[in-house]
């Protein structure tokens, strides 16, 4: 390990930023409700900007005594990654897609070759190129028609999410002249000139309208169908079998399905199960039915089959049923078998299903912290099955995994240059929350770290929506590991590792199990010794975010340092206003503060309006100017009442990117630069540096 030294941020290098306080007040239930830092949501006003650049300015100032180490954290990180480097190629159709890096450039290239790998390459996207006069770049729909001759695909050049789609000849390479705006998920008909299609209203960002558009056609876009459900999102998707295109409409709680035959694109939709509040299913397609994954009297999900004429749950045939400790998130169905993916004991799961043997088959992972993701498997006729494994200590591996014999091939796996993997360890432990619950803990560190409670340790946390925290390889986070720390996840409440019992028993009033279990695995991990209780810093991104401030408020003596990237920390307010994108929809995570039990609940944790005065860890507050999913005002704002309230001299920071959205920079240079700075903060507040 590199030797360790100390490195301290400098907080009086200049003088912090401190934001006007220009009181709105409401009144909400009878109380009265004052927020002093309401006009930093005016994005564009000058003064907005200028406090937000001075933030940025005291940031660089108060972080200029790391800009040797960020520079060494990046060369160190890029020093473990092959830079030009290519995907493993996948069928579909005619052609090998692929996708590649090479060194020195920002995006991937996408490509493909007929047939064979030995044919000439044919360039479909080049990203870098596109790229060119905008400082972000996000590619949305990538779909390629039936005949290989058209691709559709959706960019965005704000970070703002808000894709428009293009559709571009590969046989010459020229573009369509149509544009289509606010576009969120597309599909191609059978015929190769008819896409189906969402969009977003263009206040809230809800996808709520389904559109046919057949090209070159003078009459524009058909409305086909208008969700005014406020709760609920449209997405559009094809079978594998090429059969039908699929509309989807869901809320937190409940979806139903529509099905357009691929080869009869002029005929409406038609309802497959309406919708039920609390019935959540996914369906396929395969001969003459329809297989459907419901929890439909199984709250971890069944697989069904039904005629597609007569989809009624009165015809429904059981083909798996629920059971005891594995959760069902997902089906992949192909002529011959199906995949079910899912989770066992919190960590990915795979099941093949023989269809017509009916027997269900475990695929055997190695290691027990571990995470599965699917690979692109678009061929419907196949007898193999590709996905990606990966864990804390195994680089991402793509095995191709043969369904009549149970061979697993490894095809590739990711090359880190510089890594020795019998270096580090991984594990999972068990923290005791405070009403008895088990907490999972995922951790990985070098084998040479002492466990005498000296370890400096990251702790990682999110815990909403159901959304699993899946252990994955990180190349960026060998340069904490190598430093002695320790970097764990605590798999808490709120979030789908366990199940649907575990996202329900942290969510809407129950939300405060979620960030007490955060604590209560923090103090646990201290108390065995695994991390110093002075040296833990704590990370999380949006909802994640939250979790960190709630923790924050809640313990700020607990924590050496919080990293809190675009946090949705100004809860109550956001969910007060529901012209704000996905606001809405998140009515059935939160709760509706307009109902009065709820906005008690929500107030009791939402981070803004629970700054108290304490001497509060080192902060750092990263947003995002064009976030559509949390706004940059809400760490702002947090930011900026933090400064006028908390006591203690430990340094607050808010770092605004003006060029980026939700998931910070697009470019993967700039994204790992982003990186290096956030480890230079952490480091630094855990005396590593």
């Amino acid at each position: 390990m590199p030797e360790s030294r100390t490195l301290a941020l400098d907080p009086a290098a200049a003088v912090p930023p401190l934001a006007e306080r220009r009181p709105q007040v409401s009144e909400v239930h009878g109380e009265r409700r004052v927020d002093d830092y309401a006009w930093l949501r005016e994005r564009g006003d000058p003064e907005v900007t200028a406090y937000l650049e001075a933030e940025n300015a005291y940031a660089e100032a108060v972080m200029r005594p790391t800009a040797a180490l960020q520079q060494a954290l990046y060369e160190e990180i890029l020093a473990h990654i092959k830079q030009t480097d290519l995907s493993v190629p996948y069928r579909y159709g005619a052609y090998l897609y692929y996708s590649r890096t090479e060194e020195g450039k920002q995006y991937p290239i996408y490509a493909r070759k007929r047939e064979t790998l030995d044919a000439p390459e044919e360039i479909t996207l080049d990203l870098n190129a596109l790229a060119e006069g905008y400082a972000y770049l996000g590619l949305g729909a990538y779909a390629v028609s039936d005949d290989g001759n058209l691709l559709a695909y959706s960019l965005d050049t704000t970070g703002y999410r808000q894709y428009t789609l293009h559709v571009k000849d590969l046989r010459g390479g020229e573009l369509l002249p149509e544009a289509l705006e606010r576009v969120t998920s597309v599909a191609w008909a059978s015929d190769g000139r008819t896409l189906f299609y969402t969009t977003e209203n263009e206040v809230s960002k809800r996808s709520e309208c389904f559109w046919r558009y057949e090209l070159g056609s003078s009459a524009g876009s058909t409305l086909l169908y208008r969700e005014d459900d406020e709760r609920y999102d449209l997405g559009v998707d094809r079978s594998r079998d090429h059969a039908y295109v699929f509309l989807a409409a869901y809320s937190k709680t409940t979806t139903e399905w529509r099905a357009v035959p691929a080869g009869r694109p002029h005929e409406p939709p038609r309802l497959v199960l309406a919708r039920e509040e609390g019935h959540r299913y996914a369906i396929e397609h395969h001969g003459e039915s329809f297989y459907i994954l419901t929890n439909r009297g199984a709250e971890d999900f069944r697989l069904v089959k039904a005629p597609e004429t007569a989809p009624g749950e009165e015809n429904w045939l059981e083909l798996v049923p629920e059971r005891p400790g594995v959760h069902l998130d997902d089906l992949e169905l192909f002529e011959e078998f199906a995949v079910l993916r899912g989770r066992r004991g919190g960590f990915g799961n795979l099941e093949v299903l023989d269809l017509k043997a009916a027997t269900l088959r475990e695929v055997d992972l190695p290691e027990p912290v571990h995470s599965v993701i699917p690979q692109p498997n678009p061929e419907f006729r196949t007898r193999v099955y590709r996905f990606a494994y990966q864990s804390l200590v195994t680089p991402n591996s793509v095995f191709e995994l043969d369904v009549s014999s149970g061979v697993r091939t490894l095809l590739k796996q990711l090359e880190v240059p510089g890594y020795d993997p019998a270096l580090y360890v991984s594990e999972l432990t068990y923290a005791t929350a405070r009403d008895g619950t088990s907490v999972p803990i995922s951790l990985v560190s070098r084998r040479d770290v002492p466990r005498d409670g000296t370890a400096p340790l990251l702790l990682y946390g999110y815990g909403s929506y159901g959304i699993s925290c899946d252990p994955s390889f990180q190349t960026s986070r060998l340069a904490l590991l190598d430093r002695g720390v320790v970097c764990a996840t605590a798999h808490v409440r709120g979030g789908g590792e366990l199940g649907e019992r575990w996202r329900t028993a942290g969510h809407l009033l129950h939300k405060l199990n979620t960030f007490t279990d955060f604590i209560d695995s923090a103090e646990y991990l201290a108390a065995a010794k695994i991390a110093s209780p002075r040296r833990i810093a704590v990370q999380g991104g949006s909802a994640g975010g939250l979790l960190v401030a709630a923790c924050a408020n809640l313990r700020p003596d607990l924590f050496a340092a919080v990293l809190a990237q675009v946090p949705f920390v100004d809860v109550v307010n956001t969910m007060l206003d529901p012209t704000l994108p996905l606001t809405t929809s998140e009515y059935l995570e939160w709760g509706d503060p307009r109902e009065r039990a709820a906005y008690d609940y929500i107030s009791s944790y939402s981070p803004y309006d629970n700054v108290v005065p304490a001497d509060y860890p080192a902060m750092l507050i990263k947003v995002s100017l064009y976030d559509s999913q949390v706004p940059y005002w809400e760490g702002a704002k947090l930011a900026a009442k933090l400064r006028a309230t908390k006591t203690g001299g430990n340094p607050l920071l808010l770092v605004v990117n003006f060029g980026a959205g939700h998931g910070g920079a697009s470019g993967r240079y700039d994204y790992l630069r982003e990186v290096a700075y956030n480890y230079a903060f952490v480091l630094a507040e855990l005396g590593v540096a």
